[in-house]
C-alpha cells in the first residue's frame, strides 16, 4: 500500500477533532500520540480485512501460538517500521513541528513476563510475519505489568506497573466499580 502523507495527516488531525475536540496547537503530547498511533491503523486496516476476506474465501490452516507472556516491545515504531513508513510518518510529524522521538516516549513499555519466554513468544510471532505465515498470538491480557521499581530514601520499592492505560482497560461489571477507576490519577 503506497503511503499518502496528505492523507495520514489528515487522518492525524481528525482523530484529535473527533477524539479530544482539539487542533494540533491544543493537542498535548498525549493526544498527539494517540493520534499518531490511530493513524498508523487506519493505514493498515485495507490490508486486514483484505487478508481477512482471503482466508474466509479459501480457508488455510493458520498457526496459533499460545503464550502466557509476551514481550513485543513498543508497537508504535514497531508497527511504523513493519509497514516501512516510519520515516515518512517522521517527515510528515517534522512538517507539522511535532518532535516523533517525544511521542513515541509516551508509548509505555509493557513489562508482561519476565524476558525469556516472552521474548520467545514475540520472536515466534515477528518469524511468522517474516515468513508470510498466517497466524496469531493469544495470551493473557494482564492489567499490570511485572512491577515497577523505585529508589525511595535509599530502598528500591516496587510498585504495580500501570501499563494499560485507564482509558483501554477491561470495563467491570458494576457502575460502581466504573466510577472508581474513573476517580484513579492517571
Amino acid at each position: 500500500m503506497e503511503f499518502d502523507s496528505e492523507k495520514f495527516k489528515s487522518a492525524l488531525e481528525g482523530r484529535l477533532k473527533r477524539q479530544y475536540g482539539k487542533d494540533i496547537s491544543h493537542a498535548n503530547i498525549h493526544d498527539l500520540y494517540d493520534a499518531v498511533a490511530a493513524s498508523a491503523r487506519e493505514f493498515i486496516l485495507e490490508n486486514w480485512m483484505a487478508t481477512r476476506a482471503e482466508y474466509e474465501k479459501k480457508p488455510i490452516r493458520q498457526v496459533y501460538y499460545l503464550s502466557a507472556e509476551f514481550l513485543m516491545g513498543r508497537a508504535l515504531s514497531n508497527n511504523l517500521i513493519n509497514m516501512q513508513i516510519k520515516d515518512a510518518v517522521k517527515d510528515v510529524l517534522k512538517k507539522m513541528n511535532i518532535d516523533y522521538n517525544l511521542v513515541e516516549d509516551q508509548e509505555p513499555d509493557a513489562g508482561l513476563g519476565n524476558g525469556g519466554l516472552g521474548r520467545l513468544a514475540a520472536c515466534f510471532l515477528d518469524s511468522l510475519a517474516t515468513l508470510d505465515y498466517p497466524g496469531h498470538g493469544y495470551g493473557i491480557r494482564y492489567e499490570y505489568g511485572m512491577f515497577e521499581q523505585h529508589i525511595e530514601d535509599g530502598y528500591q520499592v516496587e510498585y504495580p506497573d500501570n501499563w494499560l492505560p485507564l482509558l483501554y482497560r477491561k470495563r467491570r461489571g458494576s457502575h460502581r466499580d466504573s466510577l472508581r477507576h474513573a476517580d484513579c490519577r492517571l
